[in-house]
Protein backbone atom coordinates (compact mmCIF):
# COMPACT_ATOMS: atom_id res chain seq x y z
CA UNK A 1 0.00 0.00 0.00
CA UNK A 2 2.63 2.36 0.99
CA UNK A 3 4.13 1.81 -2.55
CA UNK A 4 0.88 2.65 -4.27
CA UNK A 5 0.65 5.57 -2.66
CA UNK A 6 4.54 6.65 -3.56
CA UNK A 7 3.95 5.74 -7.03
CA UNK A 8 0.26 7.80 -6.62
CA UNK A 9 2.15 11.38 -5.77
CA UNK A 10 4.89 10.77 -8.22
CA UNK A 11 2.22 10.34 -10.87
CA UNK A 12 0.28 13.43 -9.77
CA UNK A 13 3.36 15.82 -8.86
CA UNK A 14 4.53 15.03 -12.35
CA UNK A 15 0.86 15.86 -13.67
CA UNK A 16 1.31 19.08 -11.80
CA UNK A 17 4.91 20.00 -13.11
CA UNK A 18 3.45 19.87 -16.69
CA UNK A 19 0.29 21.41 -16.63
CA UNK A 20 2.45 24.58 -14.78
CA UNK A 21 5.39 23.91 -17.13
CA UNK A 22 2.97 24.41 -20.34
CA UNK A 23 2.12 28.01 -19.17
CA UNK A 24 5.04 29.12 -17.11
CA UNK A 25 8.65 30.32 -18.03
CA UNK A 26 11.64 29.30 -18.29
CA UNK A 27 12.64 30.11 -14.85
CA UNK A 28 9.38 28.13 -13.48
CA UNK A 29 10.50 25.33 -15.50
CA UNK A 30 13.92 25.44 -14.15
CA UNK A 31 12.83 25.36 -10.59
CA UNK A 32 10.02 22.68 -10.88
CA UNK A 33 12.82 20.44 -12.24
CA UNK A 34 14.57 20.94 -9.06
CA UNK A 35 11.77 20.59 -6.79
CA UNK A 36 10.87 17.37 -8.88
CA UNK A 37 14.15 15.49 -8.03
CA UNK A 38 13.95 15.92 -4.61
CA UNK A 39 10.19 14.69 -4.49
CA UNK A 40 11.22 11.97 -6.57
CA UNK A 41 14.09 11.24 -4.39
CA UNK A 42 12.59 11.74 -0.98
CA UNK A 43 9.47 9.57 -2.34
CA UNK A 44 12.51 6.49 -3.69
CA UNK A 45 14.07 6.91 0.27
CA UNK A 46 10.87 5.63 1.65
CA UNK A 47 9.31 3.11 -0.96
CA UNK A 48 10.59 0.20 -0.41
CA UNK A 49 12.16 -1.55 3.21
CA UNK A 50 14.81 -3.53 1.69
CA UNK A 51 15.68 -2.41 -1.28
CA UNK A 52 19.36 -0.64 -0.98
CA UNK A 53 21.68 0.77 -3.68
CA UNK A 54 24.97 2.27 -3.56
CA UNK A 55 27.31 3.98 -6.02
CA UNK A 56 31.19 2.52 -6.47
CA UNK A 57 33.46 4.21 -9.56
CA UNK A 58 31.10 3.40 -12.53
CA UNK A 59 29.02 1.30 -11.14
CA UNK A 60 25.35 0.62 -9.59
CA UNK A 61 25.29 -1.96 -7.40
CA UNK A 62 21.25 -2.43 -6.40
CA UNK A 63 20.15 -4.77 -3.29
CA UNK A 64 16.53 -5.83 -3.26
CA UNK A 65 16.48 -8.30 -0.47
CA UNK A 66 12.80 -9.26 -0.90
CA UNK A 67 12.68 -9.38 -4.57
CA UNK A 68 11.26 -13.00 -5.69
CA UNK A 69 13.34 -15.45 -7.59
CA UNK A 70 12.12 -18.66 -9.51
CA UNK A 71 14.04 -20.65 -6.43
CA UNK A 72 13.01 -18.26 -3.26
CA UNK A 73 9.75 -16.63 -4.30
CA UNK A 74 10.50 -14.60 -0.55
CA UNK A 75 13.70 -13.38 -1.86
CA UNK A 76 15.97 -13.55 1.71
CA UNK A 77 12.72 -13.58 4.04
CA UNK A 78 12.52 -17.07 5.65
CA UNK A 79 9.16 -19.30 4.10
CA UNK A 80 8.74 -20.77 7.95
CA UNK A 81 8.19 -17.07 9.03
CA UNK A 82 11.33 -17.10 10.93
CA UNK A 83 15.21 -17.56 11.25
CA UNK A 84 16.40 -19.18 14.59
CA UNK A 85 19.39 -19.67 16.08
CA UNK A 86 20.22 -20.88 19.55
CA UNK A 87 23.48 -20.47 21.49
CA UNK A 88 24.08 -22.34 24.90
CA UNK A 89 20.62 -20.80 26.70
CA UNK A 90 19.79 -18.09 24.39
CA UNK A 91 17.63 -18.31 21.66
CA UNK A 92 17.04 -15.83 18.99
CA UNK A 93 14.17 -15.59 16.17
CA UNK A 94 14.25 -12.69 13.30
CA UNK A 95 13.26 -12.15 10.51
CA UNK A 96 14.01 -9.94 7.55
CA UNK A 97 12.36 -6.99 5.64
CA UNK A 98 8.87 -8.19 7.69
CA UNK A 99 7.64 -9.25 11.09
CA UNK A 100 7.49 -12.67 11.79
CA UNK A 101 4.83 -15.08 11.36
CA UNK A 102 4.71 -18.38 13.55
CA UNK A 103 2.69 -21.41 12.35
CA UNK A 104 4.77 -23.58 14.43
CA UNK A 105 6.99 -24.13 17.09
CA UNK A 106 6.24 -20.46 18.38
CA UNK A 107 8.10 -18.75 21.64
CA UNK A 108 7.35 -19.92 24.74
CA UNK A 109 9.18 -16.93 26.99
CA UNK A 110 7.42 -14.68 29.62
CA UNK A 111 7.18 -10.98 28.97
CA UNK A 112 6.09 -10.76 25.82
CA UNK A 113 4.19 -8.18 25.81
CA UNK A 114 5.48 -5.78 23.43
CA UNK A 115 5.88 -8.26 20.49
CA UNK A 116 2.22 -9.55 20.36
CA UNK A 117 1.91 -10.98 24.01
CA UNK A 118 1.50 -14.51 25.07
CA UNK A 119 -0.98 -15.70 22.78
CA UNK A 120 0.78 -14.14 19.86
CA UNK A 121 4.31 -14.02 21.07
CA UNK A 122 6.98 -13.03 18.34
CA UNK A 123 4.55 -11.82 15.38
CA UNK A 124 4.61 -7.91 16.25
CA UNK A 125 8.17 -7.47 15.89
CA UNK A 126 11.25 -8.58 13.84
CA UNK A 127 13.27 -9.81 16.35
CA UNK A 128 12.71 -11.57 19.61
CA UNK A 129 15.58 -12.84 22.22
CA UNK A 130 14.71 -15.17 24.65
CA UNK A 131 17.49 -15.36 27.99
CA UNK A 132 17.18 -17.77 30.84
CA UNK A 133 16.89 -15.61 33.88
CA UNK A 134 17.06 -17.60 37.38
CA UNK A 135 15.07 -21.05 35.09
CA UNK A 136 13.04 -19.28 33.14
CA UNK A 137 12.60 -18.34 29.50
CA UNK A 138 12.78 -14.34 29.35
CA UNK A 139 11.95 -12.50 26.29
CA UNK A 140 13.52 -9.34 24.97
CA UNK A 141 12.61 -7.64 21.97
CA UNK A 142 15.84 -6.57 20.23
CA UNK A 143 14.15 -5.43 16.37
CA UNK A 144 11.49 -4.05 14.45
CA UNK A 145 10.96 -3.15 10.86
CA UNK A 146 10.29 0.64 11.43
CA UNK A 147 13.76 0.81 12.71
CA UNK A 148 15.61 -1.20 9.64
CA UNK A 149 18.62 0.63 7.86
CA UNK A 150 20.87 -0.88 5.58
CA UNK A 151 24.20 -0.69 4.57
CA UNK A 152 27.33 -2.82 3.10
CA UNK A 153 29.45 -4.54 4.65
CA UNK A 154 32.68 -3.62 2.77
CA UNK A 155 32.84 -0.20 1.03
CA UNK A 156 35.67 -1.37 -1.04
CA UNK A 157 34.10 -4.34 -1.85
CA UNK A 158 30.40 -3.62 -2.27
CA UNK A 159 29.61 -6.79 -3.93
CA UNK A 160 30.22 -8.78 -0.79
CA UNK A 161 27.07 -8.09 0.81
CA UNK A 162 25.10 -5.52 3.07
CA UNK A 163 24.13 -5.74 6.77
CA UNK A 164 20.58 -5.59 8.21
CA UNK A 165 20.30 -3.71 11.04
CA UNK A 166 17.12 -3.61 13.10
CA UNK A 167 16.87 -1.87 16.70
CA UNK A 168 13.77 -1.76 19.72
CA UNK A 169 13.86 1.07 22.40
CA UNK A 170 13.09 -0.74 25.34
CA UNK A 171 12.59 0.65 29.22
CA UNK A 172 15.77 -0.56 30.04
CA UNK A 173 18.08 -0.87 26.92
CA UNK A 174 18.29 0.06 23.47
CA UNK A 175 18.54 -3.28 21.66
CA UNK A 176 19.56 -4.38 17.96
CA UNK A 177 20.13 -7.03 16.01
CA UNK A 178 23.12 -7.01 12.94
CA UNK A 179 22.33 -9.63 10.09
CA UNK A 180 25.04 -9.78 7.72
CA UNK A 181 23.40 -10.85 4.33
CA UNK A 182 26.46 -12.49 2.32
CA UNK A 183 26.51 -13.11 -1.21
CA UNK A 184 26.34 -16.47 -2.33
CA UNK A 185 24.65 -17.08 -5.69
CA UNK A 186 24.61 -20.90 -5.12
CA UNK A 187 23.93 -21.65 -1.36
CA UNK A 188 21.80 -20.77 1.62
CA UNK A 189 23.76 -20.80 4.85
CA UNK A 190 22.74 -19.72 8.62
CA UNK A 191 22.68 -18.26 10.77
CA UNK A 192 24.49 -20.88 13.21
CA UNK A 193 26.22 -18.04 15.15
CA UNK A 194 25.14 -15.25 17.36
CA UNK A 195 27.83 -12.53 18.42
CA UNK A 196 27.12 -10.08 21.78
CA UNK A 197 28.28 -6.82 20.59
CA UNK A 198 27.18 -4.75 23.36
CA UNK A 199 24.87 -4.62 26.36
CA UNK A 200 21.99 -5.70 24.13
CA UNK A 201 23.81 -5.62 20.62
CA UNK A 202 24.15 -8.74 18.47
CA UNK A 203 25.03 -9.34 15.51
CA UNK A 204 24.76 -12.96 13.28
CA UNK A 205 25.09 -14.07 9.53
CA UNK A 206 23.37 -15.83 6.70
CA UNK A 207 24.30 -16.19 3.41
CA UNK A 208 21.69 -16.32 0.85
CA UNK A 209 21.22 -15.17 -3.17
CA UNK A 210 19.54 -12.44 -2.31
CA UNK A 211 22.14 -10.97 -0.86
CA UNK A 212 23.89 -10.74 -4.05
CA UNK A 213 23.12 -7.02 -6.24
CA UNK A 214 22.95 -6.49 -9.48
CA UNK A 215 25.66 -4.15 -10.82
CA UNK A 216 25.07 -1.74 -13.66
CA UNK A 217 27.54 -0.05 -15.45
CA UNK A 218 26.98 3.72 -15.48
CA UNK A 219 28.99 5.28 -18.39
CA UNK A 220 29.41 9.33 -17.83
CA UNK A 221 27.18 11.01 -20.49
CA UNK A 222 26.48 14.56 -20.25
CA UNK A 223 27.69 17.45 -18.95
CA UNK A 224 28.38 16.23 -15.16
CA UNK A 225 28.89 19.03 -12.13
CA UNK A 226 29.79 21.46 -14.97
CA UNK A 227 26.09 21.05 -16.65
CA UNK A 228 24.62 21.27 -12.77
CA UNK A 229 26.61 24.55 -12.66
CA UNK A 230 25.41 26.35 -15.41
CA UNK A 231 21.83 24.72 -14.52
CA UNK A 232 22.31 26.73 -11.44
CA UNK A 233 23.56 30.25 -12.88
CA UNK A 234 20.62 29.80 -15.42
CA UNK A 235 18.06 29.95 -12.42
CA UNK A 236 19.56 32.47 -10.26
CA UNK A 237 19.53 34.94 -13.20
CA UNK A 238 16.22 34.13 -13.91
CA UNK A 239 15.48 35.00 -10.60
CA UNK A 240 17.13 37.73 -10.86
CA UNK A 241 15.47 39.04 -14.25
CA UNK A 242 11.83 37.84 -12.24
CA UNK A 243 12.26 40.16 -9.34
CA UNK A 244 13.55 43.09 -11.38
CA UNK A 245 11.31 43.07 -13.45
CA UNK A 246 8.65 42.74 -10.81
CA UNK A 247 9.83 46.01 -8.70
CA UNK A 248 10.16 47.66 -12.12
CA UNK A 249 6.36 47.25 -13.39
CA UNK A 250 4.50 47.16 -9.69
CA UNK A 251 6.90 49.99 -7.80
CA UNK A 252 8.01 52.13 -10.47
CA UNK A 253 5.12 51.75 -13.17
CA UNK A 254 7.73 51.34 -15.86
CA UNK A 255 6.46 49.30 -19.05
CA UNK A 256 7.54 47.96 -22.08
CA UNK A 257 10.84 46.78 -22.62
CA UNK A 258 12.84 49.10 -20.04
CA UNK A 259 10.99 46.82 -17.25
CA UNK A 260 14.10 44.78 -17.80
CA UNK A 261 16.37 45.92 -15.09
CA UNK A 262 19.44 47.28 -16.64
CA UNK A 263 18.84 47.27 -19.39
CA UNK A 264 21.56 49.72 -20.27
CA UNK A 265 24.37 47.30 -19.48
CA UNK A 266 22.96 43.91 -20.93
CA UNK A 267 22.61 45.76 -24.05
CA UNK A 268 25.97 47.34 -24.38
CA UNK A 269 26.79 43.98 -23.35
CA UNK A 270 27.89 42.05 -26.61
CA UNK A 271 30.47 45.57 -27.96
CA UNK A 272 31.96 45.10 -24.42
CA UNK A 273 32.64 41.08 -24.66
CA UNK A 274 33.72 41.93 -28.58
CA UNK A 275 36.17 44.43 -27.24
CA UNK A 276 37.35 42.65 -24.59
CA UNK A 277 38.11 39.38 -26.92
CA UNK A 278 40.04 41.90 -29.45
CA UNK A 279 41.93 43.10 -26.60
CA UNK A 280 42.83 39.69 -25.55
CA UNK A 281 43.46 38.64 -29.32
CA UNK A 282 46.30 41.67 -29.44
CA UNK A 283 47.67 40.64 -26.36
CA UNK A 284 48.54 37.63 -27.59
CA UNK A 285 49.16 37.96 -31.57
CA UNK A 286 51.30 41.24 -30.68
CA UNK A 287 51.15 43.92 -32.90
CA UNK A 288 49.01 43.48 -36.38
CA UNK A 289 50.96 43.35 -39.77
CA UNK A 290 51.60 47.09 -40.97
CA UNK A 291 51.35 48.46 -37.77
CA UNK A 292 53.94 51.13 -37.09
CA UNK A 293 55.03 52.55 -33.58
CA UNK A 294 55.08 56.28 -33.34
CA UNK A 295 58.74 56.11 -32.39
CA UNK A 296 59.43 54.16 -35.75
CA UNK A 297 61.85 56.34 -38.23
CA UNK A 298 60.65 57.67 -40.99
CA UNK A 299 62.23 58.66 -43.98
CA UNK A 300 62.23 61.88 -45.83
Amino acid sequence: MEELNSEFKIQSWYEIVGRTMATGGDFLKCWLLLLTILQLVSFTSVSAVCEFSVIDSNKVYNYSLASPSPQFPHGVLSEDGFYKVAVNETVLWFQLCDRMIFNHDPPRCADCWDCGGPSHCGMDCSALMANNIGGYSVCTTIGRTSSLNIDIIDKKNPHIGVIVKMSSNGTEHNCSLSVSVICDSNNVQGPHSLEKLGTCEYATLVRHPSGCAEIVSVHGRGWGWFGTLITIFLCIFGAYLLAGSVYRIFVLGVRGVDVIPNLGFWMSLPQRTKSLFMSLVRKFRGPSEGYRSSYSPVNF
